[in-house]
């Protein structure tokens, strides 16, 4: 399959909503990192991005909606959650919430469980992709599954390249971290996954999957990955942050905004370098910090 990169535009929108009501994932920019969109309805068009990305079934993958309206129109929402969704839609929050039986989602976008997670998301691509196409779009970050997350559209036609039919290319996502996942299915909210978004919601203690990025080992790279390093060592790319000069850096004025938006990018850097393994600073473990930190300990934890 020959997969064309095309810039965001009226036209390029067009052509990426035919493909979608045909059936067909498309890659597509968020404020987040880039998703790989199909209709949430048409289960074949789901397992399409499952195809695509090799990615696990009980992994379950999130829905993009326009607005809040349409996401009550599939989910049931508590007066928490709307609270919420009221209060950061649009933008890089996941809900969450049982799912409503009538809406009509595909059951390979939930994993069969009973809930589905939720975002109304911000940037104009997505959103004009959404209109277009009249349809949910279930959008898992447009990577292999378990590699690094793109923040670029050369990202995904480095990971995607061949498995997909189009990747409209926004320039670089704006937030660089998945959204933040919070769980409205009965009882209090719970965190599922931290993000881009601070929420004053206690973390979860299960250990079953109930979203994506859940996984012990997640956002990996191919080569070893050390955490927490303050030094440079001849065999390792080494990322800074702060203080700590690397061969490149997350932030030299220890800005985690802007290490968030980089974090996935020199991932792929050091990936790519000639150096056998890749090492990174300590990164402060506090707001967007302990998100970040999430996600380099997902990259850190190699399968058996």
């Amino acid at each position: 399959m020959e997969t064309r990169v095309l810039p965001f535009t009226d036209e390029s929108i067009a052509e990426a909503a035919r493909l979608v009501l045909a059936g067909e994932p498309v890659a597509v920019p968020t404020e987040t990192v880039y998703g790989l969109a199909a209709d949430a309805t048409n289960a074949e068009a789901v397992a399409r991005i499952y195809e695509a990305k090799g990615r696990p079934s009980f992994n379950p993958l999130i829905v993009h909606v326009p607005d809040l309206a349409a996401a009550q129109s599939i989910g049931h929402f508590s007066e928490d959650a709307l609270a919420l969704a009221r209060m950061h839609w649009p933008g890089p929050l996941t809900l969450v919430v049982p799912v409503r039986p009538e809406a009509g989602i595909a059951s390979l976008v939930t994993a069969g469980l009973p809930s589905v997670g939720l975002r109304v998301p911000h940037h104009p691509a997505m959103q004009a992709l959404l209109r277009a196409s009249g349809r949910p779009l279930a959008a898992p970050s447009a990577n292999a599954s378990g590699a690094i997350s793109p923040t670029r559209a050369e990202h995904v036609l480095r990971s995607l390249g061949g498995r997909i039919p189009l990747v409209i290319d926004g320039g670089p996502t704006q937030r660089g971290i998945e959204s933040t996942i919070v769980a409205s299915t009965g009882g209090p909210l719970r965190l599922l996954r931290r993000g881009p978004i601070e929420v004053d919601v206690p973390a979860s203690a299960g250990t079953s999957i109930e979203a994506p990025g859940q996984l012990a080992s997640h956002y990996a790279p191919s080569k070893p990955l050390r955490l927490n390093v303050s030094a440079r060592s001849d065999g390792d790319y080494l990322i800074g942050f702060g203080r700590v000069a690397g061969d490149s850096t997350l932030s030299s004025s220890g800005d985690l905004v802007e290490a968030a938006a980089r974090l996935f990018a020199l991932l792929h850097l050091a990936d790519a370098s000639a150096k056998a393994g890749i090492a990174v600073a300590p990164v402060p473990d506090e707001g967007l910090g302990a998100a970040i930190n999430d996600r380099l300990r997902r990259a850190a934890t190699r399968d058996a």
